[in-house]
């Protein structure tokens, strides 16, 4: 799709130095520039680009001078990094915008959903399954029975949605996530072999929620699973069964997080972070990258290692960590000297 510097200029309310009907069709970079793209100036180490870019349009800001010729046409705004921000979120409702049943797909008849529906090739969706408004549900996606999706939900390609599953209103579910497989249950026998304990319960997801592809949530074993509104998982995340993260808690790539364990709000949980089953962390608390957690976190704290620890221990304690070789050399000197170690 085409827009001109025209349309450009009058959903940014900005004003076009140049030709108001040059046509972009992509974006792109500054420094990276074609013809018929579209880019922006907002840190001002990157002006020199602006004289070579060969992008048609350039948004820069009102205060913005030029000191040589330029060929791309400029849209000034107040905000360029803002403004290029507010395309960039139209540009991909745009992309976004799909309509209509495909076919080969399956929808039972059961099911039921709103006005402005998407079904991609070859989905399927179940018996007994809600639907609300505006939902997009892309090619190979998997929605259970007896599913309730709310409004404006975009399920991508690949996804599985388990039974009884709760989605609420304004969620993305990238590709390749499943939600709502049996939780990790089994119960050891006398001769060492594990039975399985049926899993029952079910996930529910609630407002304005995000998750990233390959991201796994395990429906409860009875109760739920719960993930509170506005919690964003990045990509290939583990929560496991009667697992809660509480409300606006973001949490990157590769976490895995145990059994009925419960995570606060507005809490940031680092990549690769392990935390153990039936604890209890409190709102906004810090976890970085590559920690361990295996105790209740207590509100605000800030942790890191593994067994972590008080954020800013740790780094005391890292200091000696490094030191460890050479403080081993003069213990060694002492003992060679005789000197006594006091």
């Amino acid at each position: 799709m085409k827009f001109k510097a025209s349309q450009i200029a009058e959903i940014l309310q900005g004003e076009i130095v140049g030709n108001p009907d040059v046509e972009v069709d992509k974006l792109s970079k500054i420094e990276e520039g074609s013809e018929g793209s579209l880019t922006f100036l907002a840190n001002p180490k990157y002006t020199s680009f602006i004289y070579s870019t060969q992008a048609s349009i350039c948004i820069v800001s009102n205060k913005f001078e030029a000191q040589n010729e330029i060929n791309t046409t400029l849209i000034r705004v107040e905000d360029p990094y803002k403004s290029f921000s507010v395309l960039l979120e139209y540009y991909n409702q745009v992309k976004l915008s799909k309509s209509g049943i495909e076919q080969p797909s399956f929808i039972s008849e059961s099911a039921t959903y709103g006005e402005g529906i998407y079904v991609g090739a070859f989905a399927y969706i179940g018996k007994n399954v809600r639907i609300g408004k505006n939902v997009k549900i892309y090619p190979n996606a998997y929605v259970g029975d007896n599913v309730t999706i709310g409004d404006n939900v975009i399920i991508f390609a690949g996804s599985k949605v388990y039974s009884e599953t709760v989605i609420g209103n304004h969620c993305v579910i990238h590709g390749g996530a499943i939600i709502g497989a049996d939780g990790f249950g089994f119960s050891p026998g006398e001769n060492g072999v594990y039975k399985k304990v049926p899993q029952i319960g079910n996930v529910i997801i609630e407002d304005h929620v995000d998750i990233g592809a390959g991201t796994t949530i395990d429906r409860a074993t009875l109760g739920s699973t719960i993930i509170r509104e506005g919690v964003k998982l990045d990509n290939q995340i583990q929560i496991a069964h009667n697992v809660e993260i509480g409300k606006h808690t973001a949490i990157a790539a590769q976490t895995g997080i145990a059994g009925s364990t419960k995570i606060g709000e507005n809490c940031l949980i680092g990549g690769q972070v392990g935390i153990v089953g039936h604890i209890q962390i409190g709102n906004n608390v810090k976890i970085q990258a590559q920690s361990g957690i295996g105790r209740n976190v207590k509100d605000g704290e800030v942790l890191q290692g593994s067994p972590a620890f008080n954020y800013g221990d740790y780094n005391k304690s890292y200091v000696v960590f490094k030191n460890l070789p050479k403080l081993s050399q003069k213990l060694h000197q002492l003992d060679k000297n005789n000197i006594p170690n006091e």
